[in-house]
């Protein structure tokens, strides 16, 4: 029903067998989004019901089907800097790079095992997602989680480091997002554009920004900065 109205269909529906990313495949579904979440080496620390291998067979089902990737994972969870390397070096080393790569910093929610962990260092954010962009130049990196609490110079810099979307709309799963009055003034002031129709009246959507109508200070990929 969705696809017939000329959408783009992206699902997020856990692990995937073979038959059963082939019928999602034949009902029209175009994207899947499994994340890693993290390294392999950090993600005993966080994660119990499921293996790492689990997690890549289900990848390699969706692109055996022929759907696309969304792919990435949460940084800002206690793991150090070389396992933040450490995830984007596998999505890096995936048979294909994932077409999206979300790049989710933790929100700390109240009552969760993580909840009082020390907040990842802002440049340290910027860094993944210049690292990234320069293992995955074609995929797009996704700022998701966590961006109602970054500010608008932390968003920028994201930007400029190689982000080129976003995930739009009221809520990301259960925590907030920037409004959309909010994301069009910054990106009013960056010089960004949507690279895809109006999604105003999206409940959730993603945006691919467009940097090349404005010059930019370079290291965002775009053509400007050549």
């Amino acid at each position: 029903a969705v696809k017939a109205l000329g959408l783009e269909t992206c699902a997020t529906l856990g692990m995937l067998s073979g038959t059963q990313a082939d019928t999602l495949k034949s009902a029209g579904l175009d994207y899947y989004n499994h994340n890693l979440d993290s390294a392999p080496e950090f993600y005993a620390e966080i994660i119990h019901t499921r293996q790492y291998q689990d997690r890549l067979d289900t990848l390699e089902q969706v692109r055996a089907a022929g759907m696309k990737t969304c792919c990435g994972g949460i940084v800002g969870m206690g793991e150090t800097r070389a396992q933040r390397a450490g995830l984007l070096q596998v999505l890096a080393t995936l048979p294909e790079h994932p077409h999206s790569v979300p790049i989710n910093r933790l929100v700390r929610v109240a009552g969760t095992p993580l909840a009082g962990s020390a907040e990842l260092d802002p440049f340290e954010f910027v860094r993944t997602i210049a690292v990234a962009r320069v293992l995955m130049p074609a995929s797009m990196v996704r700022l998701s989680a966590g961006r109602a609490e970054m500010s608008d110079e932390l968003q920028a810099l994201c930007f400029f480091a190689g982000a080129n979307s976003i995930f739009h709309g009221e809520k990301l799963l259960t925590t907030g997002n920037p409004d959309v009055a909010r994301d069009q003034a910054l990106f009013a002031r960056l010089g960004l554009h949507a690279l895809h129709g109006d999604t105003a009246g999206d409940a959730h959507a993603h945006i691919e920004l467009d940097a090349t109508a404005d010059c930019c200070v370079g290291g965002c990929g775009c053509d400007a900065a050549a």
